[in-house]
C-alpha cells in the first residue's frame, strides 16, 4: 500500500507542474469524485455547470442513473446536455461511467478508487475516454480528496490526443448537513480555485439526499472566467 501511496503522492506533483491539455469542451470544472461505493446503492444525479467569459457563456448539464454490482463497483449512466452557439438547447452526448472503490474505507492511510468512462457524441463518430485515480485522506473533521485523470479522445472528426486533469478539494465536515471546502482544478491554460459548498440528509435505511455548490475562479489568464457548477443526488 505504501507503494500505491508514493506513486499516487508522484502524480499529483506531476500533475500540479507539467502542462495539461484539456478536454474536448474546454471546461475542466466539473464534479469531484469520492472513492466510496455502498452495496446494493442506486441513485438519481443531475449536474449543472455554467461557465461564463469574456467570449461565452457556456451551459451544460447532465442526468444520470446509477447501481451498484456489488461493494466495490457501481455503473452509471448519463445523458449530457449543452447549450449550442444559437443559444439551443439539446442532447449532445451520452456516457458510460464506472466507479471502483478499491480499499475498504478507513483500513489504510488513505481511501483509494478509479473512476473509467465512455463518452460518445450524438450524431458524430467522436469518442472520449477516461480513466481516474481517486484518493480520500480524512483527519479529524477535515478531508482531502485528490483526482488525477488521464483522457483520450479520438474519432473521424477530431484529432486523436491524450489529455489530463487534476482536482483537488479540501473540506471540513462541520455538520452532514453543511460542509465548507476549497476547490482546485488544474489544465493547459487553466487553474481555477474557489469556494464549495456541500451536504447530505439521511433518510431510512441507506436513502440519502447529497447536494454540492461550487463557484470557481480562473488564475492564469486575464479576464473574466468564472465557473459555477451544481449537483444533486439522491441515493436509494
Amino acid at each position: 500500500m505504501n507503494i500505491r501511496i508514493n506513486l499516487f503522492c508522484s502524480l499529483c506533483l506531476l500533475a500540479m507542474v507539467v502542462p495539461f491539455n484539456l478536454k474536448a469542451d474546454g471546461q475542466v470544472v466539473d464534479r469531484i469524485y469520492h472513492p466510496y461505493v455502498l452495496a446494493n446503492e442506486h441513485r438519481v444525479e443531475w449536474r449543472f455547470m455554467s461557465r461564463q467569459t469574456d467570449d461565452e457563456n457556456f451551459l451544460a448539464q447532465r442526468i444520470g442513473f446509477g447501481h451498484s454490482i456489488n461493494d466495490r463497483w457501481i455503473l452509471e449512466l448519463y445523458l449530457i446536455g449543452e447549450r449550442d452557439i444559437d443559444g439551443d438547447f439539446g442532447l449532445e452526448a451520452y456516457e458510460l461511467e464506472a466507479r471502483w472503490m478499491m480499499t475498504e474505507q478507513g483500513r489504510y492511510w488513505a481511501d483509494w478508487g478509479m473512476v473509467f468512462e465512455l463518452e460518445k457524441r450524438q450524431g458524430s463518430d467522436q469518442w472520449e475516454t477516461a480513466s481516474g485515480l481517486v484518493l480520500e485522506k480524512e483527519f479529524g473533521r477535515n478531508s482531502l480528496t485528490l483526482n488525477w485523470f488521464m483522457i483520450y479522445e479520438w474519432g473521424r472528426e477530431i484529432q486523436d490526443e491524450l489529455e489530463s486533469e487534476f482536482r483537488l478539494q479540501y473540506r471540513y465536515r462541520w455538520m452532514p448537513q453543511v460542509q465548507p471546502s476549497i476547490e482546485l482544478y488544474s489544465g493547459e491554460d487553466y487553474i481555477g480555485i474557489g469556494p464549495a459548498l456541500m451536504g447530505l440528509q439521511r433518510f431510512d435505511g441507506q436513502k440519502q439526499l447529497k447536494w454540492e455548490l461550487g463557484f470557481i475562479t480562473e488564475l492564469s489568464n486575464i479576464g473574466k472566467d468564472h465557473t459555477l457548477r451544481f449537483v444533486l443526488e439522491y441515493e436509494f
